[in-house]
């Protein structure tokens, strides 16, 4: 296929990802301006960072007085699996361009990559995900720039209660996966209980760090991993 035929392919490939981009782009857009942050701020966090998850958990450190490297070491701890994930789509898509590949990494995400592992070989080209990611990045960029501008429009009651789509976003991502291995049930309830000693011992924002990587070095030898 031409580039102009795999990039359109990526594009249509990720028209299902839009709905759920754009629920979790408004609510970190609306957590984050309830937590201090201006427009403009909130609109260039999800431009240069695009990581929904840690975005959300970095600005609810914020809002409750973590320092600065502890929500630095925690970014980088959830961000971790982009290391694994840039690594096997590099392998995949087998291109020298130093430039795009560096592009192609900006513009992991979960969902993306979930989509582009599930190709052959043949279709698996940068111009499929740069349609592919064309599609995430700017849904998510402009779900903030909506959430943003519309939190004072919001009823309190509704932009309140969008504070809890967090935790919402991390249960619907663990759930799936605790059917198919059920050892990540015991494993989060282990994080949760070291989590609530630790707490009390070196602070919150610490203690979450600390929980999240003693958890995540106990479930990699305990958890299989299916590719």
């Amino acid at each position: 296929m031409s580039k102009t035929s795999d990039y359109l392919q990526g594009v249509k490939a990720g028209v299902p990802i839009i709905l759920g981009i754009i629920p979790v782009g408004v609510a970190f857009a609306i957590m984050a301006r309830q937590s201090g942050f201006s427009i403009l701020e909130t609109i260039m966090m999800s431009a240069t960072v695009f990581a929904g998850a840690s975005q959300m958990v970095s600005v609810n450190m914020y809002s409750q007085g973590a320092d600065l490297l502890a929500i630095i070491l925690a970014t980088f701890v959830i961000n971790l699996r982009h290391l694994i994930m840039s690594t096997c789509i590099m392998h995949k898509m087998k291109s020298d361009n130093v430039l795009m590949k560096a592009l192609v990494s900006f513009g992991i995400t979960d969902e993306s990559f979930a989509i582009f592992t599930n190709l052959e070989s043949e279709e698996a080209t940068i111009g499929f995900f740069m349609g592919l990611i064309s599609v995430t990045y700017s849904t998510w960029v402009l779900s903030t720039v909506l959430g943003a501008i519309s939190v004072k429009l919001l009823p309190a009651i509704i932009a309140n209660s969008l504070g809890i789509s967090l935790y919402a976003m991390f249960i619907a991502l663990l759930i799936p996966n605790v059917k198919s291995d059920f050892k990540l049930l015991y494993l989060m309830i282990f994080t949760g209980l070291l989590n609530l000693i630790l707490v009390n011992i070196i602070g919150g924002s610490w203690a979450m760090i600390l929980s999240t990587l003693i958890a995540a070095s106990v479930g990699a030898c305990l958890i299989e991993v299916r590719l």
